[in-house]
Parts: structure tokens; sequence; C-alpha cells
């Protein structure tokens, strides 16, 4: 097997100091590949969402190290990490994230300012990204005109509009119903699938993982339980759902 796309090795992070001092991480040890599809799972305090966001490098470990094809992540300045989200990763939430009065085609076209791309290119790489999630014709509409699965949609084309290598989803799922969730998981594998996106989501709905390759979850601020899942929700329409320890 090929060296792994990211590797975190005795990741720690501690909040605070002294006897308030909380450790959310306590010795992470995790590899994950190219073109995985995973999902975190894990209580409340177990330390999944610390963990996401040290993979996404919105946060700097404690200690240990964070490995991105072979890049010390835990060595690099702020601005260094920046560059690299910019570069590498996009970003979906569970509350959209999307400005108010702005069109779904500025939404998209958002991370491309930042990246000094050409009004041109913008506008070209937006309607592709939106075209790739079904809005095909909804260009012009704001957030409020859409429906809450048409919104998570648009943030998943603005986090693909860069064609990162690693897309991360914190709840993607959790302001929708049970038929848009499904609509977004679907698409969540597409992406997956279609054009080697990594996906590292964290969910708490079993259902939701189903449609993961890999199921991690954490417990207490370490991983608990790693496993493949030998059939994932996308290959078929109602498959079991994994159970998890």
């Amino acid at each position: 097997m090929s060296e792994p796309l990211i590797r975190l090795r005795g990741i720690t992070k501690t909040y605070g100091q002294g006897a308030t001092a909380l450790q959310a991480l306590k010795g992470v040890n995790l590899d994950i590949q190219a073109g995985d599809f995973v999902a975190i799972m894990g209580p409340s305090g177990s330390g999944k969402s610390t963990a996401m966001n040290t993979l996404g490098g919105l946060d700097t470990p404690s200690s240990g190290e964070y490995l991105f094809q072979g890049l010390h992540v835990e060595t690099l300045t702020r601005d260094q990490r920046a560059r690299l989200r910019r570069r590498f990763f996009g970003f979906v939430f569970q509350g959209f994230n999307l400005l108010a009065r702005t069109s779904a085609q500025e939404n998209v076209e958002l991370p491309l300012l930042y990246r000094g791309e050409s009004a041109a290119t913008r506008h070209a790489m937006a309607a592709k990204a939106l075209d790739s999630v079904g809005l095909k014709g909804w260009e012009h509409h704001t957030p409020a005109e859409l429906s809450g699965g048409q919104q998570q949609r648009v943030a998943i084309a603005r986090a693909i509009v860069t064609e990162p290598a690693v897309l991360l989803a914190d709840e993607p799922t959790g302001n929708l119903d049970t038929q848009r969730s499904r609509e977004i998981m679907d698409l969540l594998w597409r992406l997956n699938v279609d054009h080697g996106i990594t996906v590292l989501m964290v969910t708490h709905e079993l259902d939701m993982a189903a449609y993961a390759r890999r199921m991690v979850r954490f417990v207490d601020g370490v991983v608990a339980s790693d496993e493949r899942n030998p059939h994932p929700a996308g290959l078929n329409e109602a498959p079991p759902v994994p159970q998890v320890n």
C-alpha cells in the first residue's frame, strides 16, 4: 500500500492550563489513504470535532506529528496552514455558512476570489461546480430562495470549486430532513467515487455513516475503533447499517 495521504502520530490537544486544563485528544494515531471516505463518530466530548479541526489545519496539536503528503503540518505557521487549506482542503458545515444577500454563484466564487483568480475564471469554475451538484439554473438565487438541501449543495459546490484533495464535512446533514440528507450523502458519495476526493465526515447518524468506506469512532480523546465498511450505502439502495460498538 502507498504512503497515506494523512498520517497522525501521537496527536494530543490540551485546552487551558493547570487544574482547568482539558485534554481533548490523548495520543491519536490515524492513517488516511487518498480516495478514502471516512466517517468520524463518537459521543459529545469524545474529541471527534477537535480531531476534525486538526485534520483541516484549523487548529494545531499540542504534541505529536501530523503529516499531509509527507509535510509536517504541525510545524507550519498560521499563514502557511491557511495556504495549505486553500490549496488542498474544502469544508462543509452543518449550518451552511452562506452569505445571505449573495447569490449562489457569488457564494461559490468566494474561495476563488481569495485565491486571486480572474473574474472570468471564477465565473466558469463556479458554474461548473454548481452544475456538478445539480444546481444548474439556480446560479442567481440567494439562500433565502433555496431549500435547505439546495443551500447545502451550494455549500458543497463552494467547498469543491477549488478542486481540493480532501473534503471535510462536519455534520453535513444535521439541519436536513431524511430525504434531503440522503440526497446530500449520495452527492458526497459521487464526489468520492467519480472525482476521487477524499471525504472526512463527522456525523452522529449511523444511517449517514453507512455511506462511508470506513468508520472511525472516538471515545475520551482516543480512537476506540477503526473498521472498514464492506457495504457502503452508496453501492446499493437499501444497505444494512453497520454496527458501531
